[in-house]
């Protein structure tokens, strides 16, 4: 059993595969001051509450928060008894990275792109919907390409909270239309069709610089919710950098 770990700026998002079958995953808030034994003991008790055997042969981790990378070496070690594969420089990833300097590709985005390759084949744009907006592209023989890096959803509302002190906070739900009669209406259409409208745009302008079509895979904690409103978007997998991180544990095992 392989227990993949994908630590974002907002969330925690695990999975545990048997062989290459995702059996379970779940999602907790990232806290970045967590100790080995908070850890430890929120993901046994999700395999607990999936109903999963706890005996893990192999851990692998993907962090974008550096104070959590040693806490959760530590948590693997103790509750696990494995040495963790965390990707990072140095990590056997199968394809060209196009990146100045390659170490400078954040682990989440390396264990996307091998997770879309490896689903999806390539060529392939990624658009990540998370605590920043990513977009990526890998070419016809699988070489991580580069992208672009926006401020997310949640963090563009709570800009916006903060700033305007007049306008009140309110559920992340597309109105009927983008031509809203109320402030809640307005703030929500400006909101949720304002990301669909900057993907979209974003994604049109990578195309106009790659010579070959390319399919467009979203993903991240928010892809389920601003993905059905992008136009051009192949496929919705919020869970996709799991299996890339199941596809790596492979390529980096012993």
């Amino acid at each position: 059993m392989l227990l993949a770990i994908d630590v974002g700026n907002s969330n925690l998002t695990v999975g545990v595969f048997d062989e290459e079958e995702l059996v379970a995953h779940g999602r907790f808030a990232t806290h970045r001051d967590s100790t080995p034994d908070e850890v430890g003991g929120q993901l046994l008790s999700l395999l607990q509450h999936r109903r999963v055997d706890p005996r893990i042969g192999e851990v692998a981790i993907s962090c974008v928060v550096p104070p959590l990378n040693q806490p959760l070496r530590e948590m693997a070690r103790t509750y696990f008894q494995v040495e963790p594969m965390v990707v990072g420089p140095g990590t056997v990833t199968g394809m060209q990275v196009r990146y100045d300097p390659p170490r400078d590709v954040g682990a989440d985005r390396i264990a996307t792109a091998v997770g879309v390759r490896h689903r999806y084949g390539s060529p392939a744009i990624m658009v990540s919907f998370g605590t920043a907006t990513v977009f990526d592209a890998i070419g016809p023989e699988g070489d991580y390409l580069g992208g672009a890096i926006a401020p997310g959803l949640e963090m563009s509302v709570d800009a916006l909270f903060s700033k305007a002190a007049r306008l009140p906070r309110v559920d992340l739900i597309p109105p009927e239309r983008v031509l809203g009669g109320t402030t809640v209406a307005s703030m929500q259409a400006g909101i949720m069709y304002g990301a669909a409208a900057q993907a979209e745009g974003l994604i049109e302008r990578i195309r106009a610089e790659l010579d070959f079509p390319a399919q467009v895979v979203a993903t991240g904690g928010l892809a389920s919710l601003v993905a059905p409103l992008v136009r051009g978007v192949d496929v919705v997998d919020p869970l996709v950098l799991l299996e890339g991180l199941r596809v790596l544990a492979g390529l980096n095992r012993g």
